[in-house]
């Protein structure tokens, strides 16, 4: 996480909300001294104001034997970046830089049982199935009975309460209006700048 303290973002909605959007996340834990990390997609829970982030990973991933060991875990949610060059700010004696959202939360793990797991795979499918539209929805009732059951068993699942949950809102806060009306005007025709410069519109109003 940038150090800097303007950079911080410590609101629990827009947090959620991030994570949410980009909840194909990176899941570190260590074990030995050694920091291993893994990609899955995360289901992000609000219940009476508590944040719950919810994932699987193979039974043979080592993160996985990690965090069945005791470790702590952070997960990381990387969401939009983009290069600033510093001709776009209008100002001598910049530097580039790198605009950019993201969140993490760290915390120990909870495992889940096999009812648990189920649960989380059925709540992935269907909340990436329903973005599918109009395709029909695929469900684990289209296997062969019994080969849900066996394919479980490939999986581990675990839960994490987040202890700490915090993230990165990088846009150019640190610099005069007319320089981040410069970096705007200079991301919004770029494919790659476009989500940046409206992250950055957003942050101006």
């Amino acid at each position: 996480m940038h150090p800097a303290r303007p950079f911080r973002e410590t609101d629990v909605a827009t947090l959620v909300a991030r994570a949410r959007v980009h909840s194909f996340a990176l899941v570190c834990a260590t074990q030995d001294g050694r920091v291993m990390a893994a990609h899955a997609p995360i289901l992000i829970d609000e219940t009476g104001g508590k944040v719950a982030l919810r994932f699987h990973l193979s039974a043979n991933n080592a993160v996985t034997a990690a965090l069945q060991s005791g470790s702590r875990a952070l997960i990381v949610f990387t969401g939009p970046d983009a290069y600033i060059s510093p001709d776009w700010y209008g100002m001598d004696d910049q530097v580039p830089t790198w605009n950019y959202l993201s969140a993490e939360a760290e915390g120990p793990v909870t495992p889940m049982d096999d009812a648990g797991a189920t649960q989380i795979l059925d709540d992935l499918s269907s909340l990436h199935e329903a973005t599918l539209s109009p395709k029909p929805e695929w469900t684990r009732n289209k296997m062969t009975p019994g080969r849900f059951e066996s394919m479980l068993r490939g999986i581990r699942a675990f839960t994490l309460v987040p202890e700490r949950f915090e993230g990165t809102t990088k846009l150019g806060q640190n610099k005069p209006a007319e320089a981040r009306a410069g970096v705007i005007a200079s991301l919004s025709p770029r494919e790659d700048g476009i989500a940046i410069a409206e992250e950055m519109r957003k942050h101006t109003s």
